[in-house]
């Protein structure tokens, strides 16, 4: 059984638990916003300090240890923010007229000035949260130089056993960056895998065995229309998007030992990449397209491996540890995060291309599918808390640890999805 839907499941939203600091971030303070002339809905000065604080790069001032709450500068004691160690302050008032808008404005703390000033029309009542998020994607971009990433999304799949769940045992589940408004895309009582963004954000892939086969199907967000791509003999498996849109790699057995493959997805050409008689998968394209990363054990054990597609060279890219993969690449190209084993437990790793060095990144045991965000400040990945599974979001640079937990079952394979269109 399956079925194509788009209802908030409130079994699918993620709670978040803080658990580590960055060493000198930010001190920002968010003063709550002032509301006229409607009712107080969705806290949105919370959202933000949520939003900032689970970013790694800011110390956020608890609202409940403010010594005033200011709404515009008249109100602003400066020397009284300094006492506190506040290098930035955040105001708004939310004023319905004709129309709904928030006004923002951030203050520089320790030179007494406004940064910027910022208004925005509020369309629609439940678009608070999403005007919310953008405003910490504007907070952060001024203050940090990179765009923020408050307003993307995540794709992940939540599996509930069938003592728990008898009507469905897997769903693939799309939410706010933050775990908010959980959508089910896709619900089905057999296994559902590899789920990947389209570069525009508005399709996934994902790979299906809802035909007691895997199979890879490519879904519309929007409409919940979706196909089923030509299906072979064997392993159909780990669909990934070129840079462009219009073409896929993916992994076929097709009676033999499993290749990564290039599908024209106008035409349904095919075109086998790396042949070997080794087992490849796991493909990722580099952001200029004319690269592919792979894990392959072609050299005894599973490690990862670079095709460049025009001259078809093989580049093995790991080699300490007897275990590296699942790669996904900066969206910079400046390097990779993946999967690596040390001794017995499972990290997740980087490595930049200059210099060329390892770094283990995550303290967790069993950590599996890394997920950069699009701005390549952040991390998120799988991992094992007791016998659940769970996402780990952290700042690939230090920062605060960010757990999302499931309210029902195990979270698995989190793709954050690209800046949206």
């Amino acid at each position: 059984m399956w079925a194509v839907c788009y209802t908030a499941t409130a079994s699918a939203q993620l709670t978040i638990d803080i658990t580590r600091g960055a060493d000198k971030p930010r001190r920002i303070a968010v003063s709550p916003f002032s509301w006229a002339g409607l009712a107080r809905s969705e806290p949105l000065s919370d959202i933000v300090r949520k939003d900032l604080t689970r970013s790694g790069q800011f110390d956020v001032y608890p609202a409940t240890q403010m010594l005033s709450l200011p709404t515009v500068e008249s109100e602003i004691s400066y020397f009284e923010w300094r006492k506190l160690g506040v290098e930035y302050l955040l105001v708004g008032q939310v004023r319905k007229k004709d129309k709904t808008h928030i006004t923002y404005i951030l203050y520089d703390i320790t030179n007494q000035r406004a940064l910027f000033k910022r208004r925005r029309e509020i369309r629609h009542p439940n678009a608070m949260r999403q005007v919310a998020h953008a405003v910490s994607d504007h907070v952060y971009e001024v203050l940090t130089g990179d765009r923020g990433v408050f307003s993307t999304h995540l794709l992940y799949i939540l599996h509930c056993a069938k003592s728990r769940c008898p009507d469905w045992g897997y769903r693939l589940v799309l939410a706010d960056v933050d775990g908010a408004n959980a959508k089910t895309v896709l619900e089905s009582t057999q296994p559902i895998v590899s789920p990947n963004w389209a570069p525009d954000g508005k399709k996934v892939a994902y790979v299906s065995f809802e035909r007691r086969r895997p199979e890879i199907y490519i879904q519309e967000l929007a409409t919940g229309n979706r196909h089923r791509l030509p299906s072979f003999a064997g392993l159909n498996s780990a669909p990934a998007w070129s840079p462009e849109g219009r073409r896929m790699a993916l992994v076929l057995s097709k009676g033999d030992n499993p290749d990564i493959y290039i599908m024209n997805l106008v035409s349904g050409e095919l075109l086998r990449v790396a042949p070997h008689f080794s087992i490849d998968t796991e493909p990722a394209w580099t952001p200029d397209g004319e690269n592919i990363i792979f894990t392959s054990d072609r050299g005894g054990t599973p490690q990862l491996y670079r095709v460049n597609l025009r001259s078809r060279k093989i580049t093995r890219l790991t080699y300490k540890g007897r275990y590296n993969a699942r790669a996904t690449i900066f969206p910079d190209n400046s390097g990779i995060v993946f999967v690596h084993r040390a001794q017995k437990r499972f990290h997740i790793a980087m490595m930049n291309w200059r210099p060329k060095n390892m770094l283990v990144l995550t303290d967790t045991v069993m950590d599996e599918s890394p997920s950069i965000s699009p701005n390549g400040n952040m991390l998120l990945y799988a991992t094992q808390r007791g016998n659940r599974g769970i996402l780990v979001s952290i700042p690939v640079n230090g920062g605060k640890s960010t757990k999302l937990v499931s309210l029902k079952g195990d979270v698995r394979e989190p793709r954050w999805s690209p800046f949206l269109r």
